[in-house]
C-alpha cells in the first residue's frame, strides 16, 4: 500500500506528459477509409509505439532504478541468464518458518516485442533487407562515402552488407568501443575515487584526483561523487588530528601526457585531468555542448579549499603537487558504479566520461594513461574480445578526433558482443543507448514512426553522420546495426536519411 501510494502520483504525472504522443501516434495507427486496403504493419507499430511510449513514460517516473543508478530490469536480466528465479528481496523478521521465496526475476528486456514468454528469434538471411536499405543509403544527402551493416543480435550472422568492412570517420559511435574496453578491463562495479590525504608529520594536505569526471561541487549532486561531502570529513578527520591550518595542494598524476584534446580548446570537452568538478563546466549545465574552465583541476581544489574553510580549517592558496607514497587518505568519495558511468556516456554522449574511460581501461591494462596509450588499450581489448578491429584505428575515447576510424562491421559485432549471455558484464553497452523518441541525444529524434523501437548512438561530425544500435521489428526480432557516412553537406538532410533508414528496419519483416 506505501508503494502504491508513493508510485501513484508519478504515474499519473507519467500518463498524463505522454497522453499527447500516444494521441498521435494512435492517429498514425488508425483504420484505412473505407475501400483501401489495411496495412498490417501500421497497426504493429503504432500499437507496439503507442505501448512502449507509455511504458517509458512511466519508467521515467517511477524507475526502476537501482541505488547506484543503473537500470534494475537489465541487473536482473543478466542474473536471470545464470539462474531461475529472482534474489531474494525481503528482509526476514525471523519468526518465518523458511527462508523467505526469491521474488521473480525481471521479464527479459532484451527479447523483441512480444517474445515475453519465449526465446527471441532468430532473423533469417536472405536478400530482403538490401532491398529496403540500399535505396534508403543511396540518397545523396548522405554524401560521397557510406557503409553499412546489421546483424541478428541473438546469433551474431550478418544480415546485410554494404562495404561493412570499409572504415570511415566514427564520431561518436566510437564510445560503443571505449564502452566496451572499459567494462571488460574494469568491471560493472568498478568506481572512481576521490581523496584527501595527509602528509605525515606535517600539516601538508593533497587533494589526490582520481579521473572521476562526474565529482561535484554541487549542492545536488545528483548521486555523483561530492567534493563538499569529501571536504567535510576531511575537516572532521583533520580537527581529531588537532589540525586547524593546512598547506592545501593537489594532485593529477594519475593521467599522463597532454590535457589538451588534439582539437584545442572546445565547448565538448575539457581539457584532460585526472581533478575537476562538474566535468569543469562554468554554466551550471550537466549536459552537452558548454563553457569549460581552462584549468579544471586548480578550480577543483579552489572550491575543495572553499568548502574546507565553510568547516573551519583554514588553507594556502592550493598549488600543484604530487602526494607521497607514506601520505595518509583521511577521507574518500567515489562515482557511481562504471556501468552507470557508462550509460551515461552513451546516453548523453558525454565526451569527458569517455576520455576518463579509455584511460582508465589504459591503467588497468598497462598502458600509458594518455592519449595514444589509452587509444592503444582500447584496440588490444577488443582485440582480446575476438572483436574484429581489422581496419580500425583509435586517437580518443570520444571520437571527438576525425582521425578514428572503425568499421560498421566492428560496430555491430560490439553490440552483438554486448548481447553475449556469456557476458552479462558489458550489458550497460545495450541499456545506455538512447531510447528514440524519448532519451538522451535522440530524445527530439523518431517522434513519429519508430519511438521507442530504435536505440541508438548518434555521431555527428561536420560532414560526418553516423548511426549504430539496436531496433526491435515488426515482427519482435532484435537487430543490431551501423551506418557510417561521409561528405554530407547537409548534417540535418544526412541525419533525417539515416533516421529513415533504422525506421525502415523497425518496420520490415524481411529475411
Amino acid at each position: 500500500m506505501r508503494v502504491a501510494g508513493a508510485v501513484r502520483p508519478r504515474l499519473a504525472r507519467a500518463t498524463a506528459a505522454v497522453r499527447p504522443r500516444i494521441a498521435r501516434l494512435a492517429r498514425a495507427a488508425a483504420p484505412p477509409a473505407p475501400g483501401t486496403r489495411p496495412r498490417t504493419w501500421q497497426y504493429t507499430a503504432g500499437a507496439a509505439t503507442a505501448g512502449l511510449a507509455l511504458a517509458a513514460g512511466v519508467v521515467t517516473a517511477a524507475g526502476p532504478w537501482h541505488a547506484t543508478g543503473q537500470r534494475t530490469a537489465e541487473r536482473d536480466r543478466a542474473a536471470a541468464l545464470e539462474r531461475t528465479g529472482g534474489a531474494d528481496h525481503g528482509y526476514g523478521s525471523g519468526t518465518a518458518a523458511g527462508a523467505p521465496r526469491p521474488a521473480p526475476s525481471a521479464a527479459s528486456v532484451l527479447a523483441g516485442l512480444g517474445a515475453a514468454a519465449g526465446p527471441v528469434r532468430a532473423a533469417p538471411a536472405g536478400g530482403g533487407l538490401a532491398g529496403v536499405l540500399d535505396p534508403l543509403l543511396d540518397d545523396p544527402v548522405l554524401g560521397d562515402r557510406r557503409a553499412a551493416a546489421v546483424a541478428d543480435l541473438t546469433t551474431g550472422m550478418r544480415l546485410y552488407g554494404a562495404d561493412a568492412g570499409t572504415a570511415l570517420t566514427p564520431a561518436s559511435t566510437t564510445k560503443l568501443a571505449t564502452a566496451v574496453a572499459a567494462l571488460s578491463a574494469l568491471g560493472p562495479d568498478h568506481r572512481l575515487t576521490t581523496r584527501a590525504a595527509l602528509e605525515p608529520g606535517s600539516g601538508d594536505l593533497v587533494l589526490v584526483g582520481g579521473g572521476d569526471p562526474t565529482l561535484s561541487a554541487r549542492e545536488d549532486t545528483g548521486g555523483a561523487a561530492s567534493l563538499r561531502t569529501l571536504a567535510r570529513e576531511t575537516a572532521e578527520a583533520l580537527k581529531k588530528r588537532g589540525l586547524r591550518r593546512v598547506t592545501l595542494s593537489y594532485d593529477t598524476t594519475l593521467y599522463a601526457g597532454p590535457e589538451m584534446h588534439p582539437i584545442g580548446v572546445n565547448d565538448n570537452l575539457a581539457p584532460v585531468t585526472a581533478l575537476m568538478a562538474d566535468e569543469a563546466r562554468t554554466d551550471g549545465s550537466t549536459s552537452g555542448p558548454a563553457p569549460r574552465a581552462a584549468d579544471p583541476a586548480a578550480d577543483a581544489a579552489d572550491a575543495f579549499a572553499r568548502f574546507l574553510r565553510g568547516h573551519g580549517i583554514e588553507t594556502t592558496a592550493p598549488g600543484p603537487a604530487e602526494a607521497t607514497g607514506r601520505a595518509r587518505s583521511l577521507a574518500t568519495v567515489s562515482s557511481p558504479p562504471l556501468a552507470a558511468l557508462v550509460e551515461r556516456m552513451l546516453t548523453e554522449s558525454d565526451n569527458d566520461l569517455a576520455e576518463a574511460l579509455v584511460r582508465h581501461t589504459a591503467l588497468a591494462t598497462g598502458k600509458r594513461p594518455d592519449f595514444a596509450g589509452a587509444s592503444a588499450a582500447v584496440a588490444a581489448r577488443l582485440k582480446s574480445l575476438g572483436l574484429p578491429v581489422a581496419g580500425a584505428s583509435f586517437h580518443d575515447g570520444s571520437g571527438l578526433d576525425r582521425a578514428d576510424r572503425v568499421t560498421p562491421g566492428l560496430l555491430t559485432a560490439l553490440l552483438v558482443k554486448a548481447a553475449d549471455p556469456a557476458r552479462p558484464e558489458l550489458r550497460p553497452v545495450l541499456t545506455g543507448l538512447p531510447v528514440a523518441g524519448f532519451t538522451g541525444t535522440l530524445t527530439s529524434r523518431y517522434t513519429e514512426g519508430a519511438a521507442g523501437l530504435v536505440r541508438a548512438k548518434t555521431g555527428t561530425l561536420t560532414g560526418v553522420n553516423a548511426l549504430a544500435g539496436t531496433v526491435v521489428t515488426e515482427d519482435g526480432r532484435l537487430l543490431a546495426f551501423a551506418f557510417l557516412t561521409s561528405g554530407a553537406t547537409d548534417p540535418q538532410a544526412a541525419q533525417s536519411a539515416l533516421d529513415r533508414a533504422a525506421t525502415a528496419l523497425a518496420h520490415c519483416g524481411c529475411g
